[in-house]
């Protein structure tokens, strides 16, 4: 065989999630294969992942349950999700040794709150298949015959040359749009419509969100809990939900603004989107009076800034007395009732104005991607050629913040990799 030619039963492009799972998968049931990884290592976009502590799925072991969060594309998934999910993928990091606990809405997280802990436990099980990894190379051509992939044309490597790979089975994994950095630059996109697939347009789908509110800078790093977040145009209520949120230095982000900003991008086609966060969903107006009120008597005799402290997050209380109107080195004794119910009403609407999204540099998931009817859900195989699987955000499925991403890649991965082995 030339030397500018490799051969394999399995080829991987992408060394994502999805594809390190297909590959480590394709490799455990005896496929010879080789991983495409443009980056200098695998798994870059990876450690990046819930902050660098890696949300690696979500406790949810009703399979149903779980993909109702996809809403309609829940009815394609609950084939390869059957074949393995939460619980699976759960047994497989575990009894390869990585520790894992449950946080709020039953986050996974690893005991190590280290991503790299996850990565660790990908490239150990590439190894024991003896995967062979070709790291800072990009797939430069995909060649076709009839109704099958024949070649794939590999650029740089070790020694920067260019090779053609030629495998029994192929499988994309190379990512959407989030995070062009990690080396999620859409190329896939491209090369499966070249094939004459159908790709969807890909947009930012988890993102923060830009607000144009000037104090909202001075809480920067600061993170809410169990606040709930109302999105208003025209003054109509549009969706709420509950969860944990984040302040910085252009708006807001964290896991209950990323999952309600597809809603906010869509609504600025038809004018402003106003934002209300309460602070205490877990009361209305009139018990959050008296539990104020409560609290106060006991530090009658303090100034208001610290007469509130210990409500709220420290650097929050200063913000709220400057915007109810009052003046924080007031005696706590001397508020009055109006003033008191004005703090009350902040507290359960405190208002921000939407001004945009951020873009697919800071987008935790994309849009958009390959249309599900053009892929065998079952095996994660193309319905136009035959030894053509994909994997992971390549797939044009929309999900929430929580883990989903993550198990949506570790499952199509695993069912990827099992097809293009047993092929």
């Amino acid at each position: 065989m030339p030397k500018d030619e490799i051969s394999c039963d399995v080829a991987v492009i992408g060394g994502g999630p999805a594809g390190l799972m297909a590959a480590g998968r394709a490799a455990e049931l005896g496929a010879k294969v080789i991983l495409l990884e443009k980056n200098a290592a695998p798994g870059k976009k990876l450690l990046l992942t819930g902050g660098g502590r890696c949300n690696l799925t979500n406790a949810e072991p009703d399979v149903r349950r779980f993909l109702s969060r996809f809403r309609d594309r829940q009815k394609f998934l609950f084939s390869p999700f059957s074949r393995f999910g939460v619980k699976e993928t759960l047994e497989f990091f575990n009894s390869r040794g990585l520790a894992t606990k449950v946080e709020a809405e039953n986050r996974v997280f690893p005991v190590s709150d280290s991503s790299q802990s996850v990565l660790d436990i990908l490239t150990g099980y590439l190894r024991d298949g003896k995967v062979k990894v070709m790291t800072g190379a990009t797939a430069a051509g995909i060649r076709t015959e009839h109704d099958k992939i024949s070649g794939l044309i590999a650029k740089g490597g070790a020694d920067g040359r260019t090779r053609l790979i030629r495998a029994h089975s192929y499988i994309l994994a190379t990512g959407g749009k989030s995070r062009p950095d990690t080396g999620s630059t859409g190329e896939g996109f491209d090369w499966l419509r070249a094939l004459g697939h159908a790709v969807l347009d890909s947009d930012a789908a988890l993102v923060p969100v830009r607000t144009a509110e000037a104090w909202v800078k001075r809480l920067s790093g600061v993170s809410l809990k169990d606040v709930k977040l109302t999105i208003y145009q025209n003054n109509k209520k549009q969706e709420a939900n509950i969860g944990k949120m984040l302040f910085t230095h252009f708006g807001v982000s964290g896991p209950l603004v990323l999952n309600l900003s597809r809603r906010i991008g869509a609504l600025f086609r038809y004018g402003r989107v106003d934002l209300a966060i309460d602070l205490r969903p877990d009361r209305d107006e009139t018990d959050l009076d008296k539990e104020l009120q409560e609290y106060l008597r006991e530090r009658q005799n303090k100034k208001l800034k610290s007469g509130l402290s210990g409500l709220f997050p420290a650097a929050l209380t200063p913000v709220l007395i400057e915007l109810s109107g009052l003046d924080g080195e007031q005696a706590v004794n001397s508020l009055k009732r109006g003033e008191r119910l004005a703090l009350v009403q902040l507290m359960k609407r405190l208002p921000l104005t939407a001004t945009g999204l951020m873009g697919l540099d800071k987008a935790v998931v994309t849009s958009g991607g390959l249309d599900l009817k053009e892929v065998d859900l079952k095996t994660m195989r193309s319905r136009l050629y035959n030894n053509l699987f994909v994997a992971g955000d390549v797939l044009n499925i929309d999900r929430p913040s929580g883990g989903y991403s993550l198990q949506l890649c570790w499952t199509t991965g695993y069912v990827a990799g099992s097809s293009a082995a047993e092929k």
